[in-house]
């Protein structure tokens, strides 16, 4: 066996060359490498037992898994697993390239099949300068001279996730699954293997199942039930992996074993879980969706730390994500679709006495009365404003204010009439029909003339109505593809989702300065193919502004801070601790301010002024920081949630409590941490300038007292109120 190692920003890589020629990777850790890790098949199996330690590895640690149909796949596996996956297994190493760009250092590795199916495999991995970080795509070419069906095709595939240690798996491993959903985005739970099925590994003895711990996507809302993100950690040997799937539609990532081992395996849209494969002709080639791939220390923050910085590097540069500008939009909490010129006046007024910077006008402005059904052409309706739209968006300006609307170009309603006398290869089409979803039909960004059309709104209002933002919605799910055009439905899907990001490369190149907002009803597409392009991620639907506090606390985990959008609406029928708690929410993220302002009585407007005055103190500091969880991330049943962001010499730090039916303090009482219903001692150890001189302030609200102390690295908060929220800056002491 010869071994090629890699120590790159903290990532330790180790490939295998075996006998016959075949790359394997063996390592992929925060830890450094000890082959004794690898051989554990079987009671009497030891490093120093070649023969059976080559057989194994020649079973295992495929580098790439790809399948093609009408292969055999000799080696067990059982169930869903996309292991032994042919022609993986018959791969042989054909060299490798190392160099480096103005990014970091760059690693391609090539493999090939010359006996069978005649395809040759390339990988790629990217490493980032400054982050525990690689980015992978996997490239499949047919060299022969007959098609071949692709039916999977991995990202990023590692065999050993629980390797480094002697305990069992069971006693030293977790991983963390991101929930998401409408009104429930960023929840994100933690388990033991056992939990999800995952058979124990008992060192030494040869264990293996048929279950698979499968986290997936299916369809155009890449994060409807998850965040395409992946998290395990070993508390045994301190160490973490982490992944994030940069794809705007179906994904895949599974967890199982392997002769004793466990392996991660992700990927984009596949046959089983998501109706794709795709033909190859000769000559032809597919690539992978790409797939960021990390390690940390055996820490959720530490790695979302990571993530975070890896995230800054691949975004498109742009003003909104530098300056941080507050967004008021008329829609939550509000008119909620509903908007005339009579009712906007007075809240373009309020707003930009609050110091608001931009102002949307949300749904309902294209149409008189119910629009749901009807969508599509764009047109402002003259019976809500008289005037014209441009009279409100010129008002917008006059008030030292940028004006934006709602759009939903992705779609068209049943009842449109463009809709009506338009082609079928317009739309998403399945059995020989349009695909509905909630009385609307998908459009097709493969066809030129869709793009024609999405082009004339974009273009007219932004010249006709001088916007400067756009709010871009999506509110249909329409399944698992189309057939229009392309071998599986599953490849019509990711043709139309490649073609939508070319489409948005093409509009930010004609209006660099336009911000649009990433919406799919809240957060349905929280995912890094569309945000590395999209400056700004509405983070939910929620109208709870209670509830709310979850996803603010969680959602740096899926977007960066400056990225993610979260509502303030302060209630007409309301108190001074629910705009404060309402203020907190969005003040460490962005601000996407809301709710009737012009009805409110002046000391509850007041803090509502206070609150952003104190974000544009701040927001410079937003846009360098990185999470952290002092208590841990936080639950939707959790009474006490806390969130915060940290720099070198100063962190910010949200505390808010809710006593409302479901909250409970039982999961912190059961980690240690001191809370009663009126108070809660939050531990700071992981701020890394922690000291008992430590400056501890409540910098929102001012004038709103609230009894805290700071001893021994532990912050106490007393929270006499059963709904209240407070904003803390921590300054490093004076040496």
């Amino acid at each position: 066996m010869k071994y090629i190692k890699i120590n790159e920003n903290g990532i330790h890589i180790v490939f295998g060359i075996t006998d016959k020629n075949q790359i394997k990777l063996l390592h992929f850790s925060k830890a450094e490498f000890d082959e004794n890790d690898i051989c554990k098949f079987g009671k009497e199996c030891k490093a120093e037992d070649l023969v059976r330690k080559e057989q194994f590895i020649d079973e295992a640690f495929q580098l790439v898994q790809v399948n093609l149909a009408g292969y055999n796949r000799p080696y067990e596996k059982h169930g869903n697993k996309h292991i032994c996956t042919a022609p993986g297994y018959l791969l042989t190493y054909a060299g490798m390239e190392d160099s480096w760009n103005e990014i970091g250092r760059k690693i391609t590795i090539y493999q090939e099949d010359k006996e069978e199916t005649h395809v040759r495999v390339e990988t790629r991995m990217q490493f980032y300068k400054g982050t525990s970080i690689v980015r992978m795509v996997n490239k499949v070419i047919n060299e022969g001279d007959s098609t071949q069906c692709l039916e999977y095709l991995s990202s990023f595939c590692y065999t050993g996730i629980e390797k480094e240690g002697k305990s069992n798996s069971d006693a030293k491993m977790r991983v963390r699954i991101p929930y998401n959903g409408w009104q429930k985005e960023m929840s994100i739970k933690e388990y033991k293997f056992g939990d999800v099925g995952l058979a124990q590994t008992q060192p030494g003895v040869y264990q293996r199942t048929s279950q698979v711990l499968e986290v997936s996507n299916t369809g155009n809302w890449s994060t409807k039930k998850y965040l395409p993100l992946g998290y395990v950690e070993n508390t045994e040997a301190h160490t973490s992996l982490f992944w994030q799937i940069e794809h705007n539609g179906s994904w895949h990532y599974e967890i199982s074993d392997q002769n004793t081992h466990f392996y991660v395996c992700v990927s984009g849209p596949t046959e089983v879980q998501s109706h794709w494969f795709k033909n190859l002709a000769p000559g032809e080639s597919f690539e992978s969706v790409p797939v960021a791939v990390g390690v940390a220390d055996d820490s959720f923050e530490k790695a979302m730390g990571e993530l975070t910085k890896y995230r800054r590097m691949i975004r498109r540069p742009n003003k909104d994500d530098e300056n941080l500008p507050v967004i008021f939009n008329d829609y939550m909490n509000c008119l909620f679709g509903d908007p005339t010129t009579e009712k906007e006046l007075p809240m373009i007024d309020a707003a930009a006495e609050c110091g608001c910077e931009y102002y949307v006008i949300d749904a309902g402005w294209y149409a008189p009365g119910e629009w749901w059904d009807s969508v599509g052409e764009w047109q402002e309706s003259r019976e809500r404003f008289p005037n014209g739209i441009k009279e409100v968006t010129d008002y917008i300006r006059q008030k030292g204010m940028i004006p934006g609307v709602w759009l939903e170009l992705e779609v068209m309603g049943i009842n449109c009439e463009k809709a009506k006398n338009a082609p079928d290869d317009w739309f998403f089409i399945r059995h020989g029909k349009r695909v509905y979803d909630r009385s609307r039909y998908q459009l097709d960004f493969r066809n030129p003339e869709v793009i024609e059309h999405v082009n004339e709104v974009i273009d007219r209002v932004v010249k006709d109505y001088g916007v400067g933002y756009i709010k871009m919605d999506y509110n249909i799910e329409p399944g698992i593809g189309t057939e229009l055009g392309a071998e599986s439905v599953g490849q019509g899907l990711l043709e139309h989702e490649k073609a939508y990001l070319n489409w948005l490369d093409d509009v930010f190149a004609r209006y660099p300065d336009l911000v649009i907002e990433n919406c799919s009803s809240g957060g349905l597409r929280i995912d890094y193919a569309l945000l590395s392009r999209y400056s700004i991620q509405s983070t939910s639907d929620q109208e709870d502004y209670r509830n709310y506090a979850t996803i603010a606390a969680n959602a740096v985990a899926g977007v960066t801070p400056e990225q993610a959008a979260v509502w303030s609406y302060p209630m007409r029928q309301g108190d001074k601790e629910e705009v404060i708690y309402n203020m907190i929410n969005a003040m460490l993220l962005r601000i996407h301010q809301s709710g009737h302002l012009a009805q409110l009585p002046p000391e509850r407007l007041a803090l509502v002024k206070e609150g952003i005055a104190c974000y544009k103190t701040i927001r410079q500091d937003i846009k360098y920081a990185i999470p952290y969880w002092p208590i841990d991330i936080a639950d939707n049943e959790d009474m006490w949630v806390c969130g915060g962001l940290q720099l070198e010499n100063k962190a910010y730090l949200a505390v808010w409590k809710r006593q409302m039916e479901g909250k409970n303090n039982d999961r912190y009482m059961k980690a240690g941490i001191n809370c009663t219903d009126d108070s809660l001692s939050i531990p700071l150890d992981s701020i890394p300038f922690i000291r008992d001189d430590m400056q501890v302030s409540c910098i929102y609200p001012k004038k709103e007292p609230v009894d805290f102390e700071f001893k021994g690295n532990v912050l106490t908060v007393h929270f006499k109120k059963p709904v209240m929220a407070r904003l803390f800056e921590l300054r490093k002491g004076i040496v």
